[in-house]
């Protein structure tokens, strides 16, 4: 079993960035590694929305609403994903969730049901 804990999320003006985090734990040997990892969030009363998603290779898949504000990127080494968040606005406002695929899986899931593993989730709020 993998687990995900997300930190780096809190309350920022409009403009400003927020790099947030994910730490792999658990059975992570040759998984986190060889898996699609992926950035979601949901924001008060709405669906749970794709943002990011970055392949084992590298290659990276943005949302429209995100692409070249965003930058998703790993570091298998330290088993952690990242999302670095410039020029926040205030409907970027969601709780942020990384997600883990299966190994061998789609190269750039963008759907929910093609992960296997969730973290809990970190609020980001971008104020006016």
């Amino acid at each position: 079993q993998v687990q995900l804990v997300e930190s780096g999320g809190g309350l920022v003006r409009a403009g400003d960035s927020l790099r947030l985090s994910c730490a792999a734990s658990g059975r992570t040997f040759g998984t986190f590694s060889t898996s699609a990892m992926g950035w979601f969030r949901q924001a008060p009363g709405k669906e749970r929305e794709f943002v990011a998603v970055i392949n084992w290779g590298g290659g990276t898949v943005y949302a429209d609403s995100v692409k070249g504000r965003f930058t998703i990127s790993r570091d298998n080494a330290k088993n952690t994903l990242y999302l670095q968040m410039n020029t926040l606005k205030p409907e970027d406002t969601a709780v942020y969730y990384c997600a883990g695929s299966l190994p061998g899986g789609t190269i750039y899931p963008r759907l929910e049901r093609q992960y296997a593993y969730w973290g809990q989730g970190t609020q980001v709020t971008v104020s006016s």
